[in-house]
């Protein structure tokens, strides 16, 4: 059986929480918004100023050694240096220094300078757009600057078209699925959600890491990240980690296909896709803070697609009922059809919607035709 073959995701399918049908053209969905806005952002910030993120490792030089040494906070900005002001440079500089392995590597950051020119440290960073500057997450600007609004804000920015491409089509091919289940509103405070808890995941995991570095002067944890605070983090994966967690409950064998070419089903997409999040995070492998936030995202679309109630009523703040909160409407009085459709609608929300029988699917469909009961 196909996607689009099952009998909610058909056009003219009951809908939940007032989304209009696939294929409607009475208004967008709320993913199509989704993918929509962060294209938008993504080419807005093409022409933007670029701005200096520090990440928050800073490098000085030995004056008795001459070798470049890894400090853990930031003495230029704290103090000085012999006695002298210095400043942080603009431009993005690549210094190369030895590893501790015998090798070399190249660190790029902004030269820190004293009056009279001389370079004597080097501030670890990365130059964003505007937007990037003001809405990247880091564990710095979300725990030492209280900067609450990033954990949303990453979510809509993304490093590159490639970046980009991935978590849209990830959107396009499985968000309609999610949102026909939950209704609109719920599928943007579940998305969100998703985003969130992604980035508590990476800051949980990045916090304890400084901790342990700090204090016991520990390297490496397997499973913790010993990156600096201030590494930026940003895009939509762990959003949409959590709309793949949910399509695979909702329809576990509908067949995909894996870069287009390899078919399996999508359930095994989604775990193994978890899997590998989990293997790079526990063995420190490249972009580790990355594919944490991705099993933030799951864990919370695990759970958020399996108790839908939770997400009851996150925008009444908006001044309106949320036609969510309450199944189809906000009502005192009951009879015995919407009788029927709480206990369905139970049902799904314990079940999932493979556990319903025809006549269910039915009656379902009959009370979304007729519309919402209303106090007269």
């Amino acid at each position: 059986m196909g996607l689009y073959d099952r009998d909610y995701l058909r056009a003219d399918a009951p809908s939940r929480g007032g989304t209009p049908p696939i294929g409607s053209p009475r208004t967008w969905s709320v993913n199509a918004w989704l993918i929509a806005i962060c294209v938008a952002v993504f080419v807005l910030e093409v022409f933007m100023p670029l701005q200096p993120i520090e990440t928050g490792l800073y490098w000085a030089m030995d004056q008795q050694t001459g070798e470049w040494v890894e400090l853990s906070d930031d003495p230029f900005r704290q103090g000085s240096i012999r006695n002298q002001k210095t400043t942080l440079g603009q431009d993005l500089v690549a210094l190369t220094i030895p590893d501790g392995n015998d090798g070399q590597k190249v660190v790029q950051g902004f030269p820190v300078s004293l009056p009279d020119g001389e370079v004597v440290g080097l501030a670890e960073g990365t130059m964003a757009s505007t937007l990037s500057y003001w809405f990247h997450f880091s564990t710095k600007k979300v725990i030492g600057g209280a900067e609450l609004w990033r954990l949303v804000g990453f979510q809509f920015l993304h490093a590159n078209e490639y970046h980009l491409l991935f978590n849209m089509v990830g959107l396009f091919f499985f968000g309609p699925l999610v949102e026909r289940y939950l209704g609109g509103k719920r599928y943007l405070a579940f998305y969100l959600l998703c985003g969130m808890f992604g980035a508590l995941l990476y800051l949980v995991l990045n916090l304890g890491g400084y901790v342990l570095s700090e204090m016991m002067g520990v390297a490496s944890v397997p499973g913790l990240l010993f990156n600096a605070t201030g590494t930026p983090l940003i895009g939509a994966s762990a959003g949409v980690f959590g709309v793949l967690m949910a399509g695979a409950y909702l329809a576990p064998d509908v067949r995909v296909l894996l870069f287009f070419i390899i078919p399996m089903r999508l359930a095994t997409l989604a775990w193994a896709l978890v899997i590998i999040s989990l293997l790079s995070v526990i063995w420190n492998l490249n972009n580790a803070g990355g594919e944490a936030a991705h099993l933030g995202g799951a864990a919370g679309g695990f759970y958020f697609i399996r108790h839908p109630q939770s997400l009851h009523g996150l925008f009444d703040f908006f001044g309106k009922v949320d036609p969510t909160s309450k199944h189809f409407a906000v009502r005192r009085g009951t009879s015995n059809r919407t009788d029927k459709v709480d206990r369905i609608l139970d049902k799904i929300s314990r079940n999932g919607l493979k556990s319903l029988s025809a006549r269910e699917k039915k009656i379902l469909e009959e009370a979304s035709r007729r519309g919402p009961e209303r106090e007269p």
